[in-house]
């Protein structure tokens, strides 16, 4: 294991959190708001001090393998949620430092479950962190990291593999850096094309820019307590809910689109079936919930922004789904367990790994009947690897067995076991919103300090895609 290589790593990425940090000062002087040096300049100064210890002087041995990569990614992520809490625990508007941590965790992983129950009284600064956390967190701060690097090496790719979603991961390009650059510029052109449509219906400038950020990471988070149902706005919620249906896509594809391979985007097999989904989902809900809306239209409004919420992670809420029929809500549930693309900002399974898995079934019953015939699992046409089939499936049965464990952790609070499971697959979904008190009008404040570290751990399991977490903590010397 080369231990110096991943302090190497880990150092650059917290001087550029440090340089980030210096925005919500900016945010905060252009609002008048004072608190802003001592909130965040004090992480500032911390952070950029120990990146800059940490990148002093480059190893000699720069050999990044993944273990390495898996193991540099874990623990920058946890560095990062750990020093990005401080500026809530300093300004004290989160004073408990396991809620900022929570709330941090949530905004880097992009999952948007909140602890604040009166989030309209934060200042200006700290709403802006908090949101801007989620887009840091969407494409990744390492991605960023990787797109200013010069190496054009193997050893970016063992980073990019931990840091990207899905079952799969490769470069657009010959060189893993110049992919990083155009994952960035397409994730920030779609940010900056949301801002400009958001303002041109009349929302202000910092209002569009932090529901820009929750919606590029997929987040969640909002500046108003009864999130985007707080404008009652048709034009703001189908603006922000095919923004967030757009996040939800894998960013390849937008490449391919550039270059104007088009075939490629229109044989992708996982956004056809993701498109589907939402459509699908989206009709049945509508059926499901008309009764209690004036109109088919109304009705329709409601599920779509609701479903695109869901299906992505996002969080964003305009109603109360608890209110909803319970198989409405079943659904919805399920829609949390799919979630997105691979290699998007959405949370979730994935659709690709949902496919990957339904097929493999398939095959096998075929080989039940058949044991003669010869049966592959293919997706766009081609043969998955069989590598990246029996790693969707273990994805899948470890992925379980960590939720059952969280659920079991999470019993000591006494909650009811509808609550607990809701709570543990928001969390690991990176979803933002539960059932019942934990549902899309409700908080995770409730939690005891233990539980909230358990869902912590969670949200970066599921960002993080369960193995580099779990490398990180079971290292061993080689």
């Amino acid at each position: 294991m080369n231990y110096k290589m991943i302090f190497y790593i880990m150092g650059q990425i917290l001087k550029v959190l440090a340089f980030f940090l210096l925005m919500p000062i900016l945010v905060g002087l252009i609002y008048h708001e004072k608190h802003v040096f001592s909130s965040f300049g004090i992480p500032f100064s911390i952070t950029f001090l120990l990146g800059f210890f940490l990148t002093f002087k480059k190893p000699k041995d720069n050999a990044v393998f993944s273990m390495e990569g898996f193991v540099s990614v874990a623990a920058s992520w946890i560095a990062m949620s750990v020093i990005g809490a401080l500026p809530f625990v300093i300004s004290g508007e989160i004073p408990h430092y396991p809620d900022a941590l929570f709330e941090t965790v949530s905004g880097f992983t992009t999952t948007g479950s909140s602890i604040l129950s009166d989030v309209e009284s934060m200042s200006r600064a700290c709403l802006f962190w908090r949101s801007f956390t989620h887009w840091l967190g969407g494409m990744g701060v390492l991605m960023f990291v990787l797109a200013i690097m010069s190496s054009n090496d193997s050893r970016t790719m063992h980073m990019m593999r931990a840091e990207c979603a899905g079952p799969n991961v490769g470069r657009l390009v010959s060189k893993s850096s110049f992919s990083a650059r155009i994952l960035y510029c397409i994730y920030t052109g779609l940010s900056l094309a949301e801002v400009i449509l958001l303002l041109a219906g009349g929302m202000p400038l910092f209002d569009a820019v932090i529901h820009t950020c929750s919606s590029a990471g997929t987040g969640g988070f909002s500046m108003w307590g009864d999130s985007i149902g707080h404008y009652n706005s048709v034009y703001f919620e189908m603006v922000i809910a095919v923004f967030i249906i757009l996040f939800g896509v894998n960013f390849n594809l937008y490449y391919y689109l550039l270059i104007r391979k088009f075939s490629l985007v229109y044989k992708n097999e996982e956004l056809r079936t993701y498109l589907g989904v939402i459509a699908g989902a989206t009709i049945v809900i509508t059926a499901n919930i008309a009764h209690m809306y004036n109109s088919i239209g109304e009705a329709f409004r409601r599920a779509f922004f609701m479903v695109a919420s869901t299906i992505t992670s996002t969080g964003f809420a305009t109603v109360d789904t608890d209110t909803w029929p319970k198989f409405t809500q079943t659904l919805l549930v399920l829609l949390m367990f799919v979630g997105a693309c691979a290699g998007s900002t959405g949370g979730g399974l994935k659709v690709a790994r949902i496919i990957i898995i339904i097929k493999t079934g398939i095959k096998e019953l075929k080989y039940i009947v058949s044991p003669r015939a010869v049966a592959t699992v293919k997706m766009d046409g081609k043969p998955v690897e069989k590598d990246v089939v029996r790693g969707a499936c273990n994805y899948l049965i470890i992925f379980i067995m960590l939720m059952c464990t969280s659920l079991l952790l999470l019993s000591f609070d006494k909650y009811s076991i509808e609550e607990a499971m809701s709570a543990v697959i928001t969390c690991m979904n990176n979803i933002g919103f539960g059932l019942r008190r934990f549902g899309s009008a409700g908080n995770f404040s409730g939690l005891s300090s233990f539980s909230k570290i358990v869902l912590s751990f969670d949200m970066l399991l599921g960002r993080l895609e369960i193995y580099p977490l779990i490398l990180l903590f079971g290292i061993r010397r080689r």
